[in-house]
């Protein structure tokens, strides 16, 4: 697979894309934070801007891209975060760039990550052949888990080394380099067949959401996951403000902290896979979920210089990464397993909707919360709203599963 000079071409576009997406995620807010002089609230405000895509657009992305060549939505994506960082960018030397302005860039950079995020899943299975899934997904996986990890240390590096306007613009750097790798991709996709009436996209999406409300485990596992994704954002908007304000990091030790979750998540990958069957798959989901979700209590109590606070932080975001990857993996395989094949993929947005989607509002909340109350005493309640999700899991069926799952579903769900 890796002598298929087209697949290459796509692991090295996804790849510098997920650097860019990750960085930029660190950058945005210190920017916001560090040369516009951002309070909390606006802090808030430009993290749900960013996030608001998920919410608003992922839902139809899925559909919208089986209508199209992958490859063409990918380019097109690469084109626009492009340009809206390097404006970002040049708007910063001059001086012009304002907070409205960078909503503006926030919003647009966040929708387009939507659009190539579902592509390039759709552009492997076009690209590869059917034996070969399972390593192509491998290889992007691990460039996505290791953009996770060097994303925010570079771009908090970039932000404190140099200047948070060349930060911006390195990150366009790399949406340009997944420009120019994908768009030399040869093998020409053939534009998936259309029929002459418009696919019942909204019927579809119902049948989505009510198998998902139907279905106990599946409805916990919603419940859990909008639990956890609301109050973590929230956590993640105070935590962006505690750190370099209260704690004095610079930029750098921001993104080393911020990084140290994905070594955490490639070790809680590994544990996923022996861990489950040997202590019950209920077991490892409730224990995992409280102790990943209660480390983040101890950042509050943090004091001190930056040689005792960053290696305080890095253990908690090790330790969070080990446990929350855990708890992905372990869903994941729940979900799989109790949904039927017509459905995996409705089923996979639809918990993404609801989860994710409440991401705005927790940033919101977040912003709210330090501005009223002042970053300590908002960690405090925002950390302790997280073990929500490990309580709602403990309460349901899905505590009680064993080191086996049941059975999938015989009879397949009808799809339009």
């Amino acid at each position: 697979m890796w002598r298929d000079g087209d697949f290459r071409r796509l692991w090295v576009g996804q790849t510098a894309s997920q650097l860019g997406e990750h960085a930029s995620l660190v950058v945005l807010p210190l920017f916001a934070v560090l040369t516009l002089h951002a309070g909390a609230g606006q802090l808030g405000v430009l993290r749900a801007v960013g996030q608001a895509p998920i919410l608003l657009l992922s839902l139809f992305v899925g559909a919208w891209v089986d209508r199209w060549r992958a490859s063409t939505v990918m380019v097109l994506t690469d084109v626009g975060r492009t340009l809206a960082l390097g404006a970002a960018a040049v708007a910063g030397f001059l001086g012009w760039l304002g907070l409205p302005a960078l909503f503006v860039v926030a919003f647009a950079v966040g929708a387009l990550s939507v659009f190539f995020d579902v592509a390039y899943q759709a552009s492997l299975v076009r690209l590869v052949k059917r034996d070969q899934l399972v390593r192509g997904n491998s290889a992007l996986e691990g460039s996505r888990s290791a953009a996770q990890i060097g994303g925010p240390a570079l771009g908090g590096a970039l932000v404190s080394v140099l200047s948070a306007p060349i930060a911006a613009a390195s990150s366009a750097v790399f949406f340009a380099l997944s420009f120019l790798s994908i768009r030399r991709i040869g093998r020409r996709e053939s534009i998936p067949e259309r029929s002459e009436r418009p696919p019942r996209v909204w019927r579809r999406i119902h049948e989505g959401l009510r198998f998902v409300a139907g279905d106990t485990s599946l409805r916990t596992v919603c419940l859990a996951s909008a639990a956890f994704q609301f109050f973590f954002a929230a956590v993640m908007t105070v935590y962006l403000l505690f750190l370099p304000r209260d704690l004095h990091l610079s930029g750098t030790a921001v993104g080393l902290a911020l990084a140290a979750v994905g070594p955490g998540a490639l070790l809680g990958a590994l544990l996923a896979a022996r861990l489950p069957s040997r202590f019950g798959h209920g077991a490892v989901l409730v224990s995992a979920a409280a102790l990943g979700d209660g480390v983040f209590l101890f950042v509050s109590a943090l004091h001190g210089p930056a040689v005792v606070t960053v290696p305080a932080l890095l253990t908690v975001n090790f330790v969070f990464g080990i446990f929350s990857q855990l708890v992905n993996v372990t869903v994941m395989a729940v979900r799989q397993t109790v949904t039927p094949d017509g459905m995996q993929g409705r089923v996979a947005a639809t918990i993404n909707f609801v989860g994710m989607g409440l991401t705005p509002l927790g940033s919101l909340l977040g912003g709210f919360l330090a501005e009223v109350w002042g970053t300590r005493t908002s960690l405090l309640v925002t950390a302790a709203g997280m073990l929500l999700s490990p309580a709602l899991m403990a309460l349901s069926p899905l505590a009680r599963l064993g080191r086996t799952l049941p059975a999938p579903p015989e009879t397949p769900v009808r799809s339009v």
